[in-house]
Order: structure tokens, then C-alpha cells, then sequence
């Protein structure tokens, strides 16, 4: 074999080597991934061992991942956590983009010597930042911390201030830089951003609601990165920037705990992403370190800078809101690293050719990047881990992770008798339980003791694979139950207390009746069977297609068992999809409703509004459903502390005023006592 290998099945054999084991040398010694798979590049690349050479394929599969990495920073941001905080957010946000600018100018044109423009380009890859240590906050369980909160938010700001920058500095040498020139590129850019912004999200609520095939719905929206980024390309600024964009307003349809945001996450991180920083680490010449001391001298002041301009940030910050000590060290932890956008920055700066002939970042700065990539990781990585530690030290802290711990042992079981409701309920399932828990969903086939048939154990059996598979695809297990009973209420009864379920979630075809089949025997014996919540679902659309929530809540329903349960699901399931949910109740009911909701992840979404007393069907027929909203009626068991005799009539409720909507029937869980249902304790832990 000659070098550099030039046959592409062993070209990609060596990559996917490398992918692989990058990741498992490096985390032995502790150093982030996305180093490991840049000093590869490094060692494999012409200017080490000369192993392959950076051809056409590392450049197609490099501007991929570039697009893709801006694509998930936007996909993946957490929309809710930058409402909850956004006015510290911004704050933070400002001040880690303006501290590191100045910064930044003042030593590349002092100490470095570089003119404005690249001083201007060299500092927006300081200001910019990449939640490398975000996985630590998640494992300590502190993901609610304010301080995480408030940097997730200047997150958003800083990077999309350092985009702007680096698209305006892109296209600055794509054309002649007039005052036409710069009237044309505002135009365009808001024209063409509007665009994203208003018709990407209807384009793909229509997609998402039209077809269900996961192939189809992964392609469609890798053909909406690329669009975004050549549409941006087209009015002049950097296509990443379009990207990022497509991945902001695409965050809304493409849930956190999703088979969609697995595959795109997985896809990106397990060849895309990799491809790109090996080839990366192509392009760096570390002999130019030794050749002489001017790439040590920028390595050195780009990290010192770097690293002293988020210190500086997170410690105003600090005293601007009186936050703790070990507050400022979480944000200057979360803060510190320099990945994506600083990548990004340097590789098209590098790329452009001047008048005199020299590149706008010449190969010190390409080089001077690694080395502050490195350290700036390595130090995020260890800030992070030691605030995170005294935070899980502090006992308030400790209280409130083993609560969290308490409530995440939940576990939902979703019979599968009929195949066109089974991906609807297995989502609805994923959106409403707790991401942070590690129990499985369990899929559950009963068979008719008197009526089984081969045909009809077969069908089960492909329902059940079909229910694992979609569960599966969101990196959750499933446990799939195939039993005989006397009768299908039974068998669902039955199942929940073997596998100890806590939850019920159960479906009704689309075109079945209401009055029939909705209220029938088999949820009336369901309920008189198990004091655990149940769901009766009926989505006319996908849930993560829904704009709104509506949840209509009986009086004294804060009086029942499950009352912080099911508040806590509906929470969950609107901060998952992103949209509104608004409670009607009346006021004793609407106060504990708001106690409950300002401390979920849903409080910004959330609207708790107060309704006079009335009897339940005057209520419900009020209420203003749309036909892309989702109606939750919070029903009761007969006899418990909230049941109105009213809800008897609510079949036909429904089907005069709610034929068409997506629909969900909410059976509170109740006290168990003996194995049999009855009253609600009034003073119970709601």
C-alpha cells in the first residue's frame, strides 16, 4: 500500500477507525472528543505522517458538517430555559460578546499586528462559544440552575452576534463594498430571513402532519438546512448563518425526546461531525510552532484573550444580579469552551484570499486556533466538573436532585391493539414523561383467551415490534408483553401491577365513535381496575405539530393524588413541543395550578386563567378550541373528591362541539388502598 492512500473504501476505513477510537483513548485521558478527532487529523494528514491527503471528499462531507454543527446549536438550544432567563440571558449574552470584541481588537492590533478587519473577524471567534461541558450540568442532574439557565441564554445571543459578524465579513469580500452594496445585503438578508423564519416552520408543520415515514422526515429537513444556507449564500452572508437559522425555527417541530432529534443527532455526531474536525485537523501544520515563534506568540495571546474575556464576563454578570461565587464559575465554565463557531470562523477566514495576495487569517491564526480549541476545553471541561460538584454538595441542592430522582421512577404502558394509533401514542408517551428517566416504555398486546387466532397473534406481535422501534428511535427501551387473558381490560389491569406501571396511555382510531367505543366497557373497566393515572388519547395531527394546549380542569381537583402529577406531564409535553398551554380553572384550583406551573420547565408557556363557577358543560361550551390545538379535559373517577355527575354527558360534549379535534381525556391518579379505588384523601400530597 502506498501513501497517501488514495482507494476510498480504505480512506473511509481509516475515518471510521478514527471515529471510533478517538473517543474511547480520549476519554481515558479526560480530553473532550472533538480534540481527539483534530489531533488525528493532525497525526493522519500531509503535514504528519502523510497517511491520506484532504481531497474532495473531506472538503464535500467538512462543508456538511460545518452546516450541520450550526444546525444543531439551533436545534438543540433550549428555547425555554432563554424565556425563562432572558433578561439575564441578554445581559450575559452582551457582555461575552462585547468584553471579548474589545478585548480582542485592542491585542490582535497592538500586540499581533493585524489590520481592523481581521482584528474584527479574530474577535468575534472569542466572543462566539460551544456548550462543550453541557453534558457534565446534565449528569450532576443541575440542569434548572439558574446559572445554566442564564448561559444557555447568552449562548444565543453571543453566537449569533459572532454569525452576523462573520457573514458580514464574508460577504464584505464577495463584491464591491458600496453603500448600494450594503442597502442590497440588508434587503436580502432580512427578505430571505423573514423567509425562514415564517415559511420553514409552516412548510414543515405541513410536512411533519402529512407524512410519517422517518427516512422521508430526516431528508426533508437536511433539504431544509441546505436550502436555508444557499438561500443566505445567494443574498451574500455565509450560509452557516442559515443554517443556524433553519435550526432555531425548526426547534418548535422537533421535540428534545424524539425518534426525528435521535436520528439527526446521531447522523451528525457519528460521521458528519467527525468528518469535518478530522478534516480540520488536516489543514494544521504544527511544524510551523517550531519553525519559528510567531505562531507560539498568536497560540498564546488567542487563549489568553479567549479565556480572560468569558472569566471577565461571568464576573460582571456575577455582580450585576449578586450570584454566587460558584454561579460565576459554572458560567465561565459552560462559557469557556471554543468549538463550532470558532471553527467555522477560522476555516472561512482562512479561506479568503486578499488583494496582496495573503489569506484575511493567515496559517499562524489556523494554527493558533487548535491550541486555544485545546485549552479552552480543557478548562471548560474542569470548571464545570468543580462547579457542579459544589453544587451537588450543597444539601439544598441534594434535596431537591434526590426529589427529582423520586419523581423519575415512572414508567408508561401503551397497549398496542390498534396499529394506526400506535406512533401517535408512543410520542405522546415520549413528550410526556420524564427525559432524565432511565425506565422503559412497555408495549402490551393482549389476546382474547376465547377468540385468539394465528392472524391476530401476528398482528400483535408487528405491533409491538413497530412500538419498540418508534421508542427505540428516541434512545428509549421498551419491554414488549404479549399475554392471553380472560379479556383485554383485564389483561391491561393486570399488567400494570406486574411491571408496576405508573401511567396509562391509551387510543382510540380516528374514526371510531365517541359514544361507542371512547367511554365504552373497556376504559370503565380499566378505571374501576387501577387507581393509576390514565390517558385516553385521540390526535387528529402529530403531537409535535400542535400550536396550543388547552386543558379545562374541574373544581377541586387539587385535591386529588395525581394532581401534581398530571400538571407536571401537561408541562412537560408543552415545553417538549414548544407551544402554549393554557388552564381553565376556577380560582382555588387556578392558585395551586400557578404555584405548581412558575416552578416547571413550562412557566413561560404556560398561562393559568381563572373561570367563574359554572356547571362543566357550560364550560365546555365555551371553550375556543382550534383545529391545531390539543383539548385536555381532566376527567375524574366516579366517586372521587373532583367527580361531577356532568361528566357522564361528556360523550356527547364532545361530539357536538369537539368532533374534530385532537383530544385527550385525563383520569387522574387516585389513593390506592387495598387494591381499591376510593375517595381521594382531601389533605393527600397533591
Amino acid at each position: 500500500m502506498t501513501f497517501p492512500v488514495t482507494d476510498p473504501i480504505w480512506i473511509f476505513f481509516i475515518v471510521l477507525i478514527i471515529i471510533l477510537f478517538a473517543p474511547i483513548i480520549l476519554g481515558k485521558l479526560k480530553i473532550p472528543h472533538i480534540i481527539g478527532m483534530i489531533l488525528a487529523g493532525i497525526a493522519i494528514g500531509e503535514h504528519g505522517l502523510n497517511i491520506l491527503e484532504r481531497d474532495s471528499s473531506f472538503e464535500l462531507f467538512g462543508q456538511v458538517g460545518l452546516y450541520y454543527i450550526m444546525f444543531l446549536a439551533g436545534l438543540e438550544m433550549d428555547m425555554e430555559d432563554f424565556r425563562k432567563n432572558k433578561v439575564k440571558g441578554l445581559v450575559f449574552g452582551l457582555l461575552t460578546f462585547i468584553i471579548p470584541m474589545a478585548l480582542g481588537i485592542w491585542t490582535s492590533i497592538s500586540l499581533l499586528g493585524y489590520s481592523m478587519v481581521t482584528s474584527v473577524l479574530l474577535s468575534s471567534m472569542y466572543a462566539s462559544h460551544t456548550l462543550v461541558a453541557y453534558p457534565i450540568v446534565s449528569r450532576y442532574g443541575l440542569s434548572r440552575q439558574r446559572s445554566v439557565n442564564i448561559t444557555i441564554g447568552g449562548t444565543a445571543v453571543t453566537v449569533t452576534l459572532a454569525l452576523v459578524i462573520l457573514a458580514v465579513i464574508s460577504g464584505m469580500y464577495k463584491g464591491t463594498v458600496d453603500s448600494l452594496y450594503w442597502i442590497s445585503l440588508v434587503v436580502k438578508v432580512t427578505l430571505l430571513s423573514a423567509a425562514i423564519v415564517f415559511l420553514v416552520p409552516v412548510l414543515g408543520r405541513w410536512f411533519f402532519r402529512k407524512y410519517d415515514d422517518a427516512v422521508m422526515q430526516f431528508i426533508f429537513v437536511l433539504a431544509l438546512v441546505f436550502l436555508g444556507g444557499g438561500l443566505m449564500s445567494l443574498a451574500g452572508m455565509e450560509g452557516i448563518l442559515g443554517a443556524f437559522l433553519v435550526g432555531m425555527v425548526l426547534n418548535k417541530l422537533v421535540p428534545k425526546v424524539s425518534p426525528l432529534m435521535n436520528r439527526l443527532e446521531f447522523v451528525g455526531n457519528a460521521l458528519f461531525i467527525p468528518y469535518f474536525l478530522i478534516g480540520v485537523g488536516m489543514i494544521i501544520d504544527l511544524r510551523s510552532f517550531v519553525a519559528g515563534g510567531e505562531a507560539m506568540k498568536v497560540a498564546l495571546v488567542m487563549t489568553v484573550v479567549a479565556t480572560l474575556s468569558k472569566w471577565l464576563a461571568a464576573f460582571f454578570t456575577q455582580k450585576i444580579y449578586g450570584m454566587s461565587r460558584n454561579e460565576r464559575k459554572m458560567m465561565f465554565g459552560l462559557s469557556n469552551a471554543q468549538a463550532a463557531a470558532t471553527l467555522a470562523a477560522v476555516l472561512i477566514g482562512h479561506e479568503i484570499i486578499l488583494e496582496n495576495g495573503e489569506r484575511l487569517l493567515n496559517d499562524d491564526v489556523l494554527n493558533g486556533t487548535v491550541i486555544m480549541i485545546l485549552f479552552t476545553c480543557v478548562i471548560s471541561t474542569i470548571e464545570t466538573e468543580r462547579a457542579s460538584r459544589r453544587f451537588a454538595m450543597d444539601q439544598n441542592s441534594a434535596a431537591s436532585a434526590e426529589k427529582d430522582r423520586q419523581k423519575e421512577k415512572e414508567r408508561f404502558l401503551i397497549p398496542v391493539a390498534n396499529p394506526d394509533t400506535i406512533e401517535n401514542l408512543v410520542n405522546l408517551a415520549l413528550v410526556v414523561r420524564d427525559p432524565k428517566s432511565r425506565e422503559s416504555i412497555v408495549a402490551l398486546n393482549v389476546i382474547n383467551d376465547s377468540g385468539s387466532s394465528e392472524a391476530g397473534e401476528s398482528v400483535g406481535r408487528k405491533s409491538l415490534e413497530r412500538a419498540a422501534m418508534i421508542a427505540s428511535s428516541a434512545d428509549v427501551r421498551t419491554d414488549m408483553v404479549c399475554r392471553y387473558d380472560m379479556n383485554v381490560a383485564s389483561g391491561i389491569v393486570h399488567t400494570l401491577k406486574e411491571k408496576n406501571a405508573t401511567d396509562l396511555v391509551i387510543g382510540l382510531h380516528q374514526k371510531s365513535s365517541i359514544l361507542d367505543s371512547f367511554f365504552g366497557s373497556l376504559t370503565g373497566s380499566i378505571l374501576k381496575g387501577t387507581y393509576r393515572e390514565v390517558m385516553v388519547a385521540r390526535l387528529e395531527i402529530p403531537v409535535n405539530t400542535l400550536k396550543g394546549i388547552v386543558v379545562t380542569v374541574p373544581a377541586r381537583a387539587e385535591f386529588e393524588t395525581g394532581f401534581a402529577r398530571w400538571s407536571a406531564h401537561l408541562c412537560r409535553m408543552a415545553s417538549q413541543t414548544g407551544c402554549r398551554i393554557h388552564f381553565h380553572a376556577e380560582q382555588e384550583t387556578a392558585d395551586r395550578l400557578r404555584d405548581l406551573v412558575g416552578r416547571s420547565e413550562a412557566r413561560t408557556l404556560a398561562v393559568v386563567e381563572t373561570v367563574e363557577s359554572q356547571p362543566f358543560p357550560d364550560r365546555m361550551a365555551s371553550l375556543k378550541v382550534g383545529r391545531e390545538q390539543l383539548l385536555v379535559i381532566v376527567s375524574a373517577r366516579a366517586g372521587s373528591v373532583s367527580y361531577d355527575s356532568a361528566f357522564d354527558r361528556l360523550p356527547a360534549l364532545i361530539n357536538k362541539n369537539f368532533a374534530e379535534n385532537s383530544l385527550l381525556i385525563l383520569y387522574p391518579e387516585q389513593v390506592d388502598r387495598q387494591g381499591v379505588v376510593s375517595f381521594a384523601d382531601p389533605r393527600g400530597n397533591a
